[in-house]
Formats: structure tokens, C-alpha cells, sequence
């Protein structure tokens, strides 16, 4: 549920509350929340395809789904949004076909079957989840192998 900014701003104020994770995918929402929170309120991306844009208005990092099959992408993405913009949108672009292919079905069962590919874990998931379909496992596959920060002999065949 979408969480209005001026309700996330009064819930900011509870000190038992540290943070949000913002998956509006609403930049405005996010730049709101950022100026209407104290400094120490800390806003992630719950996209992962947002991070950069997330963090360049205020956010602080991400709770990341693709970081299960490129973890060391996703922290070097973070850390350049911190202070070398060139670098961050090169890492960006490099990950975004993947963020998406990462949700072509509900969680988990992708970035499961990602990390399959790469001989990480097995792609079992319980129901009510479904294994990946064909065609959006061609789709992950294809995103897999144009990413580059997935080593090519990564991929199991």
C-alpha cells in the first residue's frame, strides 16, 4: 500500500522509525518525502530500476532484488551515486534491462530462476508461485547474457 508523503513525514517523527523502502516508482513522492523527513530518516528504493534516480533526489540505497545475482553491480552503483554521477548512470544502464527482466513475473520466481542460470540455487518455488514460463525465461536468459557485469561462463547451460 502506497503510504501518502505527508503520512510517511508524521511517521518519521516516531523515533522507532528509521526508514521507508519507496517503491511508488513517483519521483515527486520520493523528493517529497525526502524534504519533509529529518536527515536521519533514511528512503530506499524498493526499485531496483530507480536506485540511481531515487538517490539523486535524497534516497540512500535500495533493497535490491537483482543484488542476489550481482551483488558487487549493485553496491559499486550505490556507492558511485554517492559522489561520481558518470560512473553511476554507466552502472545503471548496464543493470537496467536485467532490473526488469527481474519482474516479468511476480517475486521471486525470477531473480530464483536467475540465480538457477548462474548455478546459484535451484528454481524451485512453492505454490502458489509458478515456475518461469518459456518465454520469460528466454527473456531473463537474454538479459543475463547482455549484462555485463554476469561473467558469460557464469551462465549455466
Amino acid at each position: 500500500m502506497n503510504l501518502l508523503p505527508e503520512t510517511v513525514a508524521r511517521l518519521a517523527r516516531i523515533p522507532t522509525i528509521a526508514g521507508i523502502k519507496e517503491a511508488s516508482g513517483v519521483l515527486d513522492q520520493v523528493s517529497q518525502i525526502v524534504n519533509e523527513t529529518l536527515d536521519d530518516f533514511v528512503v530506499l528504493s524498493g526499485d531496483d530500476s530507480l536506485t540511481l534516480p531515487i538517490m539523486s533526489v535524497g534516497g540512500r540505497g535500495v533493497v535490491s532484488v537483482v543484488a542476489n545475482v550481482v551483488p558487487g553491480a549493485v553496491a559499486t552503483l550505490t556507492e558511485a551515486c554517492r559522489g561520481d554521477l558518470q560512473a553511476a548512470q554507466a552502472i545503471h544502464r548496464g543493470l537496467f534491462d536485467l532490473c526488469r527482466a527481474m519482474f516479468v513475473e511476480p517475486n521471486p520466481v525470477p531473480v530464483k530462476s536467475a540465480a538457477n542460470l548462474l548455478d546459484l540455487c535451484e528454481a524451485d518455488v512453492r505454490l502458489p508461485l509458478v515456475p518461469l514460463s518459456e518465454t520469460s525465461r528466454r527473456r531473463l536468459e537474454a538479459a543475463l547474457a547482455a549484462c555485463p557485469y554476469v561473467p558469460a561462463r557464469a551462465i549455466a547451460a
